[in-house]
């Protein structure tokens, strides 16, 4: 089977099950495992490079209403790596290349291949399309192992957090303008021993005003922005601090792309590293997944 994956989650979900082997084309954003970037890419980002937060939102929300394109598919490369099955989402135009666009590319080029469209909104829905891949890529067994060790690692937080004293937190998916996060994340406070000042577990991200920030009386407050990295929530973070938009919590910034954003397997270290920062030392903190800035 020849896979094209145009997630970076569910290039990692194929990795992780063990159909790796099998994935032809990949996205410019799939960069784990590393192995991943050993793979064609077939879609790419058509946002200019440099871009600040703030630019980053206009530019999305003009092109967006415009009904243009925030992905470009190569024609080429998907007729090349001649896919059989091709993996996507219909769950947020800013994360991939629009359903429509692969079905009418795939019909274009006369390719006969499978679309397997996976748009999770909870915590448990991620993990359900571990399973799901691993059916459709036959290797379901790899998946329930998979699963099985997923769940166990969340187990294991549960207990060592449990008879604690939850801590409210704020997790903030965008910095200009200001996005809660939504979808899985909070599923991700839950589990980690917090509670949830902001968004609601499967419903979207949406923007707020620091005054809703403020008034949800977060003790904590995760900087995660969506296609950054911790050095890149470091500097962000930074700035709202700098800019004194953020109430007296104690902010942290976390590796968004890793552990938080991207529906796949590492949500659960996400859920880990959330334990650490809400109750010091229920779990060991991994000195690569967040920093604390106040």
């Amino acid at each position: 089977m020849k896979i094209v994956s145009l997630l970076p989650s569910a290039t990692e979900i194929l990795f992780a099950v063990g159909a790796g082997d099998d994935v032809v084309g990949v996205t410019f954003e799939c960069d784990y495992p590393p192995e991943a970037r050993t793979r064609r890419v077939v879609s790419n980002t058509t946002l200019p490079a440099g871009l600040s937060p703030a630019e980053i939102d206009t530019v999305v929300k003009q092109r967006l209403a415009a009904g243009e394109d925030l992905y470009s598919l190569d024609e080429g490369a998907l007729r090349d790596v001649d896919a059989d099955l091709v993996v996507t989402q219909d769950l947020c135009a800013v994360c991939a290349v629009a359903v429509a666009n692969v079905d009418d590319a795939l019909t274009h080029l006369g390719c006969r291949a499978e679309v397997l469209t996976v748009d999770p909104m909870t915590l448990d829905a991620v993990i359900a399309s571990v399973i799901t891949i691993g059916e459709k890529t036959a290797h379901a067994d790899e998946a329930r192992a998979l699963v099985e060790v997923l769940r166990a690692r969340l187990a294991a937080v549960r207990a060592a957090v449990a008879g604690r004293t939850p801590r409210r937190v704020a997790v903030l998916e965008w910095t200009d303008p200001l996005f809660c996060a939504g979808h899985w994340v909070p599923d991700l406070v839950t589990a980690a021993g917090g509670i949830g000042a902001l968004g609601a577990s499967g419903a979207p991200s949406h923007p707020i005003t620091s005054e809703d920030l403020h008034s949800s009386q977060p003790d904590v407050v995760v900087i995660a922005p969506c296609g950054y990295r911790l050095d890149g929530a470091t500097s962000l973070a930074k700035e709202l601090l700098a800019g004194a938009t953020l109430p007296e919590a104690e902010v942290w910034a976390v590796d968004a792309d890793a552990m938080f954003v991207r529906p796949g397997p590492r949500l659960v270290d996400g859920v880990e590293t959330l334990a650490a920062i809400v109750h010091r030392d229920a779990v060991p903190l991994r000195e690569d997944a967040a920093i604390r800035l106040r």
